[in-house]
Parts: structure tokens; C-alpha cells; sequence
């Protein structure tokens, strides 16, 4: 009979499931038509909103950066963005990287702005264009070409005519470009918003009067350039009409002051997901509840559009990072590097959308009162007069103690730092604090066929002298003028006589080289012998070298290779920053030897880097030779790997690696850095994202250049899946958002059951193959590390088993009356939770 029983309501919750999500798919597909199918559409605005096509919109955004993946993957993250709630796609347009070279622009493969754009616009989303010109955004340069610094008496970002001129050409011809593609909203396209030059109070004041001008010059600008949507400036108080003023940063629904004319909507161009990392930084997190409960407050205070800055980081290509910063960009967004939902991070925000998205009609067409109970606590209420249109938002915040407040005579109970919002003011159908969507963690697996047979061979830089670089001026050349951003790398050579009176007569002391730097990084060899590195950081790029040196009587070669790790990318007056050796001392027997202007020699990029040896054709131009242990300071290391099984992403572990940049198949997926160790001892990024799109069929070319000495044979090629998959819902939760529906101006359920409930969903059409672990009582841990507590009920594993093995989706509702065998309860009294952990794959399911 417990079987039957356990059969019925199996074949029940599978035919609710079924209906709800075919509601979703719906609603989902009405939404996407409704916004494709818009030939042309108006877009205006008022204190309230953006009005698109006579209609007020709550505009929910994403930051997917086209340039931070492939091409191959925007299909899957604009679906996956679309499916979160999302119906905007932010994006800047990267200067430098579609005009490397002045007059000469690229469009092509991840740069193809337009491409990304229609991609956006068929999963049925708007678009926020970010043009710039400078944009910040931890890119390289902040985005402007490395060209511009030489045009003569520039000043960047200023009312400064060469700039001006550059600027007005090149924002002239994204616009003409994006327009002849037909992308704007008036022309049928998704633009609706475009934005005008970035952050700029952050150094107006630095430029005098000449900040505020070049401000009304950026904004007329931006308004002749005649798009028929709107122009915003973030963080740019004194925005001049018609451009809107937006807010960026964690909480804008309490530090925003507002925009700065009552005729404007308020708009939040970054809400951080997350603290961007540079190298040398500890792991960042920001929890979902902190985000949630931001959007809800926003949304709350008259919010109209609110940007997730990253919904997707993704990756620095090549030699796209600013100064220091990782080649990982925003992991911790809801969508990780690698494209995979990051949960709950993911669904409690798509829970969040859903829940603000049922009070759209009260938000737009309500008004508000606001009722401040006492310090923490707040009511906030939108209500259209004479009719049934209503929605709450009530707001504990108090980080430590929790609320009952009472709201037109119910109670209602609120977590810390919590908001819950009702839409119909009177059922709570979310609260920002308890999560009741799924978890997940991301798993490394070793690929079986990619590690196997890994045969590395080196290949070893000659160390540059004053015989091959002979002396070119007196002092070390400036290194960003030096590079003009073609590379990371220069040499630097000068020689220095000494006597036996400059040498110690005792061998236990010996001359100290120091050397003074601006920033990056430094190799330093003497008479060709490696003696050690240096480097500086993200908040100070300065350092001090300083080695003891086995010095010999007679000529002795200096050779440095200074680095960059990156331009810097923000900040006043940002053509006038310098890199590279300042000073070179030698501190001897008989004193301070200085060869700053002893004459220098210097040679830009590395020998491998010309002959391209990191492309199969140019590793034909120098010898290799077998990996024996490890390897000497700035070498190459090569071998050919297979393409991982499986479709998972597919990332390198850079174990036992220093420093230095990857290749695969003659593509750079950036640069690595294992050596910038952590304050936690460990380096800030191990894992370095291979987009599949750069793999072959078989026999890929991995190519490493290694500053420091380092052996590659414990390198591993790895497959990155979120297959472990968690739900932990207590009794007394709420039940999900996606239970209810607005029907005819009033809240309706569209389940039977109003309960709380466990929903469980593999990702990439994956199956539930085993089930983990399933407990109903008091469970303890996080999803990969759940432990049983003092109470358990027996049969929990077997039902999820049974509701969940073999599907792609599964539900298990937290009920008594199913969970308790016989309704035996272990520890009456006590809040139960269920938790549940399941593996996904697509193998065969085990019990």
C-alpha cells in the first residue's frame, strides 16, 4: 500500500510539474515574440519609467560583455539570462578592441558588436549600449586605443581639443554602424538606452572648469548623434537634460539621491555581483540575499531599471586585463566564467524578478506611502485608488534580530536583513532572505583523454646582452612608450666594469643590485644568470628590487626584462602614466654605483613572440627539447593534448606554474600568475578558463611562456561541470514564486497545493543519475557537504529517488503526511528542513 501510495503521488506532483512548466515556456516564448515582433518601437521616459511604445516598463538588466567569450557560447548565455528574469542586456563597445590601430577597425568574431546585438534581440531582450568612449570596466586601457596617448598634446577625458576630435569621430562611427544595422528601437531594433562617457565625477574636479565643460560637450555629443533613444551618464550628478543621471554601486535603492531633475526615472547602471579580483587578492563573494534585498529596495524607492554588473564576467582574452587584474573577470556573477548557472545565486534572483514582476502593475501605476515603524523597520505600500491594485513591501533592516510587523491587520514575520514582498498586499510570495531555489557546486574533473601521454618539450629565450642590444640612449627608456601596448615585454642591457676594489674581500658578502621600478614586473639576470624577479601590485605598481650578486672582476652584463600586466584603466590625467626602471644601483665595497645613465641598450617583445611560436607554423622556427624537471627562468613549454570528452567547458590547472601567458591552438586565453600568492597563501586564480570554441577535433596545441623557473608535467586538463545539485527548504518556508500567477489584476495560485516545496533541475539537459543524500529532521552542511542531524525520517531517500532518478526536473513537496513513515515524528517540535543533494549525467541512474 506505501508503494501505491508513493506511485499516486508521484504521477500527480510529474503532471503538475509538466503544466508549470509548460505555463513558463509560455509565458516565457509570449515575451520573446511579443519583443522580436516590434517592428519600431518609441522609447521616452518620465519620473516613473522608460515608456516603450506609450507603455511603462520595470526593466530588468544583465551585464554580458560580447568581447569576455566566444561567440559559440552567446546563444547559451542569452537564453540562460532570458530564462533568469532578465529582459535587458547591458554591454560596452570596446574602443581598442575594434580600432587597435588608428582607422583601422574590427568587427570580426568576438568582437562582432552587431552580431551579439541581433542575438540579443532574438531571445527578446532589450539593449543598453554603453559606447564611452572610456569605459573603466577592468579592460585594458579602460578601453581607449594605446594610438591616442602619441597624438600630440592630448589630454584625455577633458575639454581638450585633440581628444574631443577622436572621440566624436570614433563614437560617430560605432552609432553609424549599429544604425545601418537597424538597431536602434526606432528602427525596430532592442536599443533602448545608449550611454555617454563613464563615472566621470570620479575625476571631473581634476580638471577645473574644464571638467563640467567637457561634460555638456560629451552630452551634446551623444544627443546630436539623433538614435531616438534616451542618453544616460552613470554617476554623473550634474548630467545635462535630456541625458539621464544613473546610479552604480551595491545598494542604489538607499545611497542614490535620485536623478537630478523630478522628470527623469531612477536608473541603476551597476549593482555589483561581486568585487572584480585582481592578482594577489583573496577569493570575493556577495551573498544573493545582500543582492535580492538591494533589487527589492530599489524596485521599492521608485526604481525603474536595474543593471546586474556581471550577470556574465567571463574572460580577459589574451592581453585584454587592466593592470593586475585576473584573467578571470566577475566568477561570482550569476553565470560563472564558464557559463554555468551559479546557484542559488541564479534562481533566487530570477525568484526576485518573477516576485516584482507580479507588483509591476501596482509599481507603475500605484502611489506610494511609506510608513517608517521604527529604525529598521519600514512599509512601503503603491496603491491605485478605487481598484484592487496593491502591492507591499515590507523591510526589516536589522542585520542581527528578526521582525513581526503588522500590516493591515495580519502579521507577518521577516528574517534579518530582509525584505518580503507582497504584490496583492497580502501574501507574501518571496522573501529576499530565504532562498528557496536550488544550489550547486562546480566540480574539476580531470579529463581522462586530454592528460593522457602529455609529452612536453622547452624551449629556452637567449638572455639579451649589450653584445646584441647595444646602448640606444643614456638612460632606460620609458616602458609603456617602449611597448606601445604590441606586448608585455622589453629588455633592458648595460654593462658595468668593476675592479677587484668594488668586490668584498669576503666571500660571505657580496654587492647588493637594486633596482627602482614603476611598475610591473621585473626578470633580472647578470652575465646571463637568472638572480630573481619583482613585481608591484594592483594599489601600488612601484617596487624595489634588491639581490645579493656574485659580481666578477671585469665587464659585468645587466639585462632586465621588464614587464607590464596590463594598462591601468582608470583614473584623471591617464595619458601620463609610466612604467619601467627609474634607477639601477649597484651598493658596493667602495659604495653606491649608480648606472641609471650608464647607457642602455633595449630590444621590445621576446623571441618567441616573433617567430609566433605559440602557433604550430612558428614553432617550427626553434628547437625544443625534452621537459627534464624543472625548467630555467623564461622558457616556453609545448605539447599537444586531446579535446576533453563530453561537452562540459573545459579549463587548465596551472599547478607548479609562475608566471607568464597561454595558448591554445595559436589562440591566447590569457595571462597566468600562481606565484602572486593570496593573503591566504594561495594564488588567486589556478583555473584558466579553454572556450571549446578554440579546441580542434583532436591533437590541440597548448603553448605556456614561463617567466620564472617552473616544470610543466603537472599541468592538467580539466572538464568544469555543476552536476552536484542541492535543494534545502525548511516547513516553514514560503512557497516558490512561480506559484502563483496575475490573472485579471489579482494574484491566483496555479498549483493546488500551496506549499513549500524542493525543485531540483539538471543543467545542460542532463538527468538525475543518484541521489546524494536526502534527509527530512535537521540536516546540517551545504550542498557537497551535507551531514544527517539528531533526527531523520528513514524514508526520505527512497521518495526522492523515486520523484526525482531518471528526470531532468523534479519536485518533492515538503509534506508530513509523505515524508514521516507512519507520521512518526523524531524531535516534534523542532522546524524541519529537507535537504536534498542529487548528481546529474548522462549515464544510467543508480539507487
Amino acid at each position: 500500500m506505501l508503494l501505491l501510495r508513493f506511485f499516486v503521488i508521484f504521477i500527480i506532483l510529474s503532471f503538475a510539474n509538466v503544466i508549470a512548466q509548460d505555463i513558463v515556456q509560455q509565458n516565457n516564448n509570449n515575451n520573446v515574440k511579443k519583443i522580436h515582433n516590434n517592428i519600431n518601437k518609441t522609447v521616452t521616459y518620465d519620473g516613473r519609467s522608460l515608456i516603450i511604445n506609450g507603455k511603462h516598463e520595470l526593466l530588468f538588466s544583465g551585464s554580458i560583455h560580447y568581447t569576455r567569450s566566444t561567440p559559440e557560447m552567446w546563444p547559451e548565455l542569452l537564453d540562460k539570462a532570458r530564462k533568469g528574469g532578465l529582459n535587458v542586456i547591458q554591454t560596452y563597445v570596446f574602443w581598442n578592441a575594434h580600432e587597435p590601430e588608428k582607422g583601422k577597425f574590427n568587427f570580426e568574431g568576438q568582437y562582432d558588436l552587431v552580431k551579439f546585438i541581433k542575438l540579443v534581440q532574438a531571445n527578446g531582450m532589450y539593449v543598453t549600449l554603453r559606447v564611452g568612449p572610456f569605459i573603466q570596466a577592468e579592460w585594458n586601457h579602460g578601453g581607449l586605443p594605446y594610438w591616442l596617448r602619441e597624438v600630440p598634446n592630448i589630454i584625455f577625458r577633458s575639454n581638450n581639443e585633440p581628444f574631443k576630435k577622436h572621440m566624436k569621430k570614433y563614437v560617430s562611427a560605432i552609432i553609424g554602424r549599429v544604425k545601418e544595422a537597424n538597431l536602434f528601437a526606432p528602427q525596430g531594433g532592442p536599443i533602448i538606452l545608449a550611454q555617454i562617457e563613464n563615472e566621470y565625477n570620479h575625476i571631473q574636479l581634476a580638471y577645473d572648469e574644464e571638467g563640467p565643460n567637457y561634460v555638456q560637450w560629451a552630452a551634446k555629443l551623444a544627443v546630436s548623434m539623433d538614435t531616438g533613444v534616451p542618453w544616460i551618464m552613470c554617476k554623473q550628478t550634474d548630467a545635462p537634460d535630456p541625458v539621464i543621471n544613473a546610479c552604480n554601486g551595491r545598494h542604489c535603492g538607499d545611497t542614490f539621491v535620485g536623478p537630478n531633475k523630478p522628470y527623469k526615472p531612477s536608473i541603476w547602471t551597476e549593482n555589483w555581483t561581486v568585487q572584480y579580483r585582481v592578482f594577489g587578492d583573496p577569493p570575493s563573494q556577495r551573498s544573493v540575499e545582500d543582492i535580492a534585498f538591494s533589487i527589492a529596495r530599489f524596485f521599492s524607492k521608485n526604481g525603474a531599471l536595474a543593471n546586474y554588473y556581471m550577470y556574465h564576467g567571463g574572460t580577459n582574452f589574451g592581453r585584454t586585463s587592466s593592470a593586475f587584474s585576473t584573467t578571470r573577470y566577475y566568477d561570482e556573477a550569476p553565470l560563472d566564467e564558464f557559463g554555468l548557472q551559479r546557484e542559488p545565486k541564479w534562481s533566487h534572483l530570477r525568484d526576485v524578478h518573477k516576485a516584482l514582476s507580479l507588483s509591476k502593475k501596482a509599481l507603475l501605476t500605484g502611489q506610494s506611502t511609506v510608513t517608517k515603524v521604527n529604525q529598521f523597520n519600514e512599509i512601503i505600500v503603491y496603491e491605485k485608488r478605487e481598484s484592487d491594485i496593491c502591492a507591499a513591501f515590507l523591510t526589516n533592516n536589522n542585520t542581527n534580530t528578526s521582525a513581526t510587523l503588522k500590516f493591515r491587520g495580519a502579521d507577518y514575520y521577516l528574517p534579518p536583513r530582509s525584505i518580503s514582498i507582497l504584490p496583492d498586499c497580502k501574501t507574501v510570495v518571496f522573501n529576499t532572505q530565504n532562498i528557496v531555489s536550488q544550489h550547486n557546486k562546480r566540480l574539476y574533473k580531470k579529463s581522462k583523454v586530454a592528460n593522457d601521454n602529455l609529452k612536453w618539450e622547452t624551449f629556452s629565450e637567449t638572455i639579451a646582452t649589450t653584445k646584441e642590444l647595444p646602448a640606444k640612449d643614456k638612460t632606460p627608456a620609458e616602458l609603456y612608450s617602449l611597448l606601445k601596448d604590441t606586448t608585455d615585454y622589453a629588455w633592458y642591457t648595460t654593462s658595468v666594469e668593476l675592479g677587484p676594489e668594488d668586490l668584498p674581500k669576503k666571500n660571505e658578502v657580496s654587492p647588493v643590485l637594486r633596482i627602482m621600478s614603476l611598475g610591473h614586473s621585473m626578470l633580472v639576470f647578470v652575465n646571463g644568470e637568472y638572480i630573481g624577479s619583482g613585481h608591484g601590485s594592483h594599489e601600488e605598481k612601484t617596487f624595489e628590487f634588491h639581490k645579493s650578486v656574485n659580481f666578477k672582476v671585469g665587464v659585468n652584463q645587466i639585462s632586465m626584462l621588464a614587464a607590464t600586466v596590463g594598462l591601468p584603466d582608470s583614473g584623471a590625467y591617464m595619458e601620463h602614466r609610466y612604467a619601467g626602471p627609474k634607477s639601477i644601483t649597484i651598493l658596493s665595497e667602495k659604495g653606491v654605483i649608480d648606472l641609471t645613465r650608464n647607457a642602455w641598450g633595449y630590444e621590445v617583445g621576446l623571441q618567441g613572440e616573433k617567430n609566433r611560436i605559440f602557433t604550430e607554423e612558428g614553432s617550427k622556427k626553434v628547437q625544443w627539447k625534452d621537459v627534464k624537471g624543472k625548467g630555467q627562468a623564461l622558457s616556453w613549454y609545448k605539447t599537444t593534448f586531446q579535446t576533453p570528452e563530453g561537452r562540459d567547458p573545459v579549463a587548465i590547472k596551472m599547478h607548479s606554474m609562475g608566471k607568464g601567458m597561454i595558448w591554445v591552438n595559436g589562440l591566447s586565453i590569457g595571462r597566468h600568475w600562481m606565484s602572486y600568492l593570496s593573503p591566504l597563501g594561495e594564488p588567486t586564480q589556478s583555473d584558466y578558463h579553454i572556450p571549446r570554441a578554440f579546441l580542434k577535433e583532436k591533437d590541440n596545441f597548448l603553448v605556456i611562456l614561463e617567466e620564472e623557473e617552473a616544470n610543466p608535467e603537472k599541468i592538467v586538463i580539466q572538464r568544469v561541470n555543476r552536476d552536484t545539485i542541492c535543494s534545502i527548504i525548511r516547513e516553514n518556508d514560503p512557497p516558490n514564486v512561480k506559484s502563483w500567477a496575475s490573472k485579471g489584476m489579482k494574484l491566483t495560485p496555479v498549483v493546488d497545493k500551496l506549499i513549500p516545496e524542493a525543485f531540483l533541475k539538471c543543467p545542460n539537459h542532463k538527468t538525475i543519475v543518484a541521489v546524494e543524500f536526502a534527509s527530512y529532521g535537521d540536516p546540517s552542511g551545504v550542498c557537497g557537504a551535507f551531514t544527517l542531524g539528531k533526527c531523520n525520517a528513514p524514508n526520505t531517500k527512497q521518495i526522492v529517488e523515486q520523484l526525482c532518478l531518471g528526470k531532468e526536473a523534479c519536485s518533492v513537496p515538503v509534506e508530513k503526511t509523505m515524508l514521516l513513515k507512519n507520521g512518526e515524528d523524531g524531535c516534534p517540535g523542532v522546524v524541519k528542513e529537507l535537504a536534498i543533494q542529487v548528481l546529474c549525467g548522462t549515464g544510467v541512474s543508480k539507487q
